[in-house]
């Protein structure tokens, strides 16, 4: 198992894996939606653009991409959602 599994307890696992873009990023914006502020979310997805979309999306929002990897053609994500937590 990934040194990056271990270490990242997500509050809220999201798999995107098999849907098409941009499914994997809207996803990803309901998700965090529904998280308070300092919770992780982790996404799974499977989709080659998610790479690049989900990163792209929390380079310019307040999110905080914790980490993120790929592995057998799925991609992970852990997002930290922005905020004061409370």
């Amino acid at each position: 198992m990934s040194e990056l599994f271990v270490r990242f307890h997500p509050d809220v696992v999201l798999d995107a894996c098999g849907l098409p873009c941009p499914m994997p990023l809207l996803k990803t914006k309901q998700a965090l939606a529904g998280l308070a502020a300092g919770q992780l979310l982790e996404v799974r997805a499977t989709d080659a653009g998610s790479w690049r979309d989900i990163a792209s999306f929390t380079d310019q929002g307040n999110h905080e991409m914790e980490a993120r990897e790929q592995h057998e053609g799925t991609y992970f994500f852990w997002i930290r959602k922005a905020g004061e937590a409370h």
